[in-house]
This record gives structure tokens, sequence and C-alpha cells, in this order.
């Protein structure tokens, strides 16, 4: 663990509830993940049983990170990464891919779930020549993400924000827009965007499962429409293919052909 560090926040002194099913938590059950409860497995296996292809979402949702971020390092020489709404820790984090390839890179993941906190020792761990951060902070503030952000990122370097399954927690789309931007204004010229999220108008049997689980009492996740989704690159150069279902962004070559799931998500540059 190499220059990093811990900004602790609002989360740092909360417990963990164990009585509610958390979205990371039962994410990472999906990706077959230990750091879960009874309440997530449970709520896990009542979606599976409505749409056992929320599994098939998830895993490919952390797939196209893992492609993203190698495209970035090695065809767009990033070595600075943001990440937004990190969750816990599973295989290839952000971290594992871009330092697999270029040690020197630098992360700093944002969070503010205790028990992602809890976890931070793991994401924490970096290459000598690099370094990791964890900011405790929630997505709405982008002032405290970007203040501690700065403390490991250089922001007049290009550097590529990533917002994995986040913005769907956002309840108000123009106010979820509203962050994108706040977060890529402080951002230079030649810096990228990656977003996924899950997508509405693909799957039926999706949004009815999605819809019980935002009943549940759990924080509600709101699917997007492909083109809500594809705003939030407004005014960027968005990369081939641009927005498409997440198994079909740039697959890795010779992979089987795979079918479209309700998860879309791009990559763009900041001119």
């Amino acid at each position: 663990m190499t220059d990093s560090a811990t900004t602790p926040g609002p989360a740092a002194h909360q417990k963990i509830d164990t009585s509610v099913p958390h979205s990371a938590r039962i994410w990472n059950y999906w990706l077959g993940g230990k750091d879960n409860y009874p309440v997530d497995e449970e709520a896990g296996d009542a979606y599976t049983a409505v749409f056992p292809g929320i599994v098939t979402i998830a895993r490919s949702s952390r797939a196209f990170l893992r492609r993203t971020i190698t495209h970035l390092v090695t065809e767009a020489g990033i070595r600075q990464f943001l990440d937004v709404g990190t969750g816990l820790p599973t295989a290839d984090n952000t971290h594992e891919v871009a330092q697999r390839i270029a040690p020197e890179a630098r992360i700093v993941y944002v969070d503010n779930d205790p028990m992602v906190l809890a976890h931070a020792r793991a994401l924490l761990y970096s290459t000598p020549e690099g370094a990791t951060a964890y900011v405790d902070a929630d997505v709405h503030d982008t002032e405290r993400i970007l203040a501690a952000a700065a403390e490991t990122l250089d922001f007049t370097r290009p550097t590529a924000l990533i917002l994995s399954n986040i913005l769907g927690h956002v309840a108000d789309y123009e106010q979820a827009r509203s962050i994108v931007t706040r977060l890529m204004d402080a951002l230079p010229s030649g810096s990228y965007l990656a977003v996924n999220d899950g997508s509405l108008g693909i799957d039926p049997v999706f949004e009815q499962a999605q819809d019980a689980y935002n009943d549940s009492g759990a924080v509600p996740y709101i699917l997007r429409t492909v083109d809500q989704i594809t705003a939030y690159f407004d005014g960027l150069d968005l990369l081939e293919p641009g927005v498409v279902s997440v198994p079909h962004w740039r697959p890795d070559p010779g992979s089987p052909a795979a079918e479209p799931v309700a998860e879309h998500g791009g990559l763009a540059r900041k001119p």
C-alpha cells in the first residue's frame, strides 16, 4: 500500500445495517463474492427468481469495466482514475486492471457505504509505483469528492471518471446529469467518461424485477432509457461503437457472440 489514504466522511461512523438489503452487497452476491448477509442473499434470490438474467447483467457490467479500463490505459494513455460508486471489492477492480498494465497508475475510489469503508484497506492495496485512495462521500457531494480526490490525483492531467451502476441511484434524472457535468467540468481536456447503467425499455421482465426490488425497502435503483444514458455524454466525443448493450462494447477478440442485455454503457473523451 503506497501513497494511499482513506478520507473519512459521514459514513465512517455509521453501523452496517444487516436488516435491510443493500445493492452493493447484493451485487457482490451475484458476482460470487462473500461480502454479504442473509438478507442480501434473500433479496438477491428473490430477484433472480423473477429475472435470472440479472447475474449475466452483473457479470457483463464487470467485464465492460475491465475492457474500458484496459482501453484507457493501453490506447488512451490514461494513468489517473476517479471511480465513483465503487461498491464492494470483487475481481478485476479498477486499480487491479489499471496497475496490472501500468503500475504507476493512480486510482481514487469513492463510496459512502459503511461496509465498503470497512473493506477500504483491500481497495487501497497499490503497487509501489502507483497509488490508490478511498474517499468516503455521497455521489451528490461533488465538491467533497473533487477536493478529496485532488489529494491523490493531479487534475491538470487527463483523468478517467468511472460511473458504473451508480447514476441509477440518483432518483432525479436531471440531477444525475448535473453530477456528471460537475465532475467532468473539473477534469482537463483529454479526460474520459465511462458510464454504464441498467436500461429501460429493453426487457420487461427485468423491469418487473427491478420494480419489486425498489418496493422492498432497499435504496431504489432507477432504470433509464438508452437515450437518457447516451445524454450523459453530451458535449463529449463518444468512442465507437457508442452507447450499446455492454457485452457489445468492444468485446474481447475471439470471444463468442453475446446476447444483448438491459445494461448500456459507453466511453467518451473530453475535447
